[in-house]
């Protein structure tokens, strides 16, 4: 997510490259919403950033107030309803949405609201706030007085970036699972976006994070903050640390690069190997292999050659087509691991079978022995927060015992980090969710529903 208040600029074009620096966080579909303080106008398509806007599109946003999204589909399908920003028009007001994360307790919400055409968590959050808009006051913050009364309401995981005719506003939940920072420009206007590497890209500068259980209004008055939740614990998802963030990117103050490095330092002390060469698997298995690599002496080299045109496998909405695109988006280099035993560090493994066709390429390049070690825990539990793994039964580490996981891999030995040793990677174990690793989840998930849920009762 990505949004900008630059009063004289054209928001749009900044939000149009903020979200190049965010296309990694999901491949679906993108949207941008602009308003020069009297309309507002949404502009969305399925494809990457590259494919959905070219000089045309962009021309028809008009305005200094624009919010952006590219999407990674928690709930509901892969087509064009379902892109972000979602917008309501509330007689007078118009009011655009894009949403990071979950809510948990959808199927409340739904019936409360009457659910109609809502499908997906941001369309059922936009219609909660539009709705309070249309029952408030209308003296100018009618959209801040909205989110106020409605937030409380939502349960789970949800930075937000909301925008109607004349106020940018950005939220997070009161656990602050998903990251959102706020940034300056040179002019002193302002920027938020889901990760700071996309500020870079514009020229502002980071100002701060916006807190777990923080509202941040921004408007020709200024930027006021409010807290419109009962305090919580903080618990920003681990996986950002593991696998989601570009290794550019600072959250929670620390920096994603060396939370990663010092995740494979760790994983070398505690699951050495015999073995002749440490290679990673492209891209956020690289600065984890570079910490193995100078704990075990072993030397590093690239063994994989990543096709950058291709988007995440992990990403991607199917398993079919998972299982086609790492094909397509990795292949060995022989020369570097034949006649070699290979240390294979990636950052995870969550379905099994990208590491079972990586294996595979490393025992058809050459490799003598492939030694796997995974920068992070068994992920053994679904998450609700964000993530699209809320079947168990995929899980490999949830109905595969440790000790057979590397025969299903086909590997000569596993080893994954510990969870203390990756807290103690990231620096913040009092501030991180780790429910998809440990079973142990910071809010009540027991009205968490599958990523159709909401389709299904749509239908009905």
């Amino acid at each position: 997510m990505f949004g900008v208040y630059a009063p004289g600029r054209r928001a749009a074009s900044l939000v149009y490259f903020g979200l190049f620096a965010l296309q990694h966080r999901g491949q679906e579909s993108a949207g941008i919403a602009a308003s020069d303080g009297q309309t507002l106008t949404v502009f969305k398509d399925l494809g990457l950033v590259a494919q959905v806007f070219d000089e045309a599109s962009l021309a028809g946003l008009e305005g200094h107030i624009a919010v952006g999204h590219t999407r990674y589909s928690t709930t509901g399908t892969t087509r064009w309803e379902n892109a972000q920003p979602t917008h309501r028009q509330i007689g007078a007001t118009s009011v655009a949405l894009a949403h990071n994360g979950n809510l948990t307790n959808t199927a409340d919400l739904a019936h409360e609201l009457g659910v109609g055409s809502a499908t997906t968590d941001s369309d059922l959050m936009t219609e909660a706030i539009a709705r309070a808009v249309a029952d408030g006051r209308s003296d100018g913050r009618g959209l801040e007085l909205a989110l106020v009364e409605v937030l409380p309401a939502f349960s789970g995981a949800f930075s937000l970036v909301v925008m109607d005719q004349g106020h940018l506003i950005g939220v997070r939940d009161p656990h602050g699972f998903r990251p959102l920072t706020l940034g300056r420009l040179e002019t002193g206007d302002w920027v938020l976006s889901s990760e700071t590497s996309a500020l870079d890209l514009v020229g502002a500068k980071v100002e701060r994070d916006v807190e777990p259980g923080e509202m941040v209004v921004i408007d020709a008055g200024g930027l006021r903050s409010f807290r419109p939740f009962p305090p919580a614990r903080p618990a920003l998802c681990i996986f950002e640390f593991v696998y989601f963030a570009r290794p550019d990117s600072i959250l929670d103050g620390r920096s994603v690069h060396a939370a990663r490095q010092e995740m494979g330092r760790i994983l070398a002390t505690e699951h050495p190997a015999l073995a002749d060469v440490v290679v990673p698997v492209p891209e956020s298995g690289i600065p984890a292999a570079e910490g193995y690599a100078q704990v075990s002496g072993l030397p590093y080299v690239d063994g994989l050659v990543k096709n950058r045109y291709v988007g995440r496998t992990f990403i991607e909405p199917s398993q079919m087509l998972r299982d086609r695109g790492i094909r397509l988006k990795l292949n060995p280099i022989p020369s570097t691991v034949a006649g070699r035993r290979v240390v294979l560090v990636d950052d995870s493994i969550v379905r099994g079978s990208t590491t079972r066709q990586l294996v595979q390429m490393m025992r058809d390049a050459g490799a003598v022995e492939v030694h796997l070690r995974i920068s992070s825990p068994p992920y053994r539990w679904p998450c609700f927060y964000g993530m699209d793994t809320s079947d168990r039964s995929a899980l490999l580490a949830a109905r595969v015992a440790l000790d057979d996981i590397a025969d299903v891999l086909g590997a000569d030995s596993v080893g994954y980090l510990s969870l203390p040793g990756l807290l103690e990677a990231v620096g913040g174990g009092d501030r991180s969710c780790t429910a998809c690793l440990s079973g142990d989840y910071p809010t009540d998930v027991s009205g968490a529903s599958d990523k159709f849920e909401l389709e299904r009762v749509a239908r009905r």
